[in-house]
């Protein structure tokens, strides 16, 4: 009985019969490519991730102290709308509107 080796290096005629995607993708271009192209997913999701951070700030800061402010000045619309109207059922003399 005679054993046979089996090399599991490559060797440069089964490289013939390769298909032409693993030759491609063995190419120094398309490594780079694929590089490249690894860098720009890693910077938009770092990107990304930043500005959901960001959104979220300014979300909360617009909660917590913007709309407070727009119903204060929303009551005060009002308390000077309802004084005008007072005033002018009287008939005293109508206070100046603030321009």
């Amino acid at each position: 009985m005679a054993s046979k080796r089996v090399s599991l290096s490559r060797s440069r005629s089964s490289s013939s019969d390769d298909g032409i995607l693993s030759r491609i993708s063995d190419n120094t271009v398309v490594r780079k490519g694929k590089s490249a192209a690894c860098d720009a997913v890693y910077v938009a999701k770092r990107l990304l991730r930043s500005t959901g951070k960001a959104a979220w700030i300014a979300a909360t800061t617009f909660i917590v102290l913007g709309i407070p402010l727009i119903i204060e000045m929303d009551r005060e619309a009002q308390f000077t709308e309802a004084e005008l109207q007072q005033a002018s059922l009287l008939g005293g003399a109508a206070p100046a509107q603030p321009k």
